[in-house]
């Protein structure tokens, strides 16, 4: 699974979108649009993706960017791997 469908599974699970993530593209709001997506889902998302991807995640490294779009939350991850 590449981390887009890996991604989209964590968002699903933790938002309780019962399938609904799996239709997410690239270019789809998530903070902001999304009304599962509030600072206690941000929270759980960014533990469950540490836990995922083994990575840890500092709070100066995030912001309401992050978590714009499906898009900027998958290129985040894929640069918190090659820093790993």
């Amino acid at each position: 699974m590449d981390i887009k469908q890996e991604l989209l599974f964590i968002l699903d699970e933790i938002l309780s979108l019962n399938g609904r993530a799996a239709s997410f593209k690239d270019d789809t709001p998530l903070l902001g649009a999304i009304p599962e997506l509030d600072s206690m889902a941000v929270v759980a998302l960014i533990n469950s993706l540490e836990e995922r991807f083994g990575f840890a995640v500092d709070d100066d490294e995030i912001d309401g960017t992050t978590f714009a779009t499906v898009g900027t939350l998958v290129e985040f991850i894929e640069g918190k791997r090659l820093d790993e």
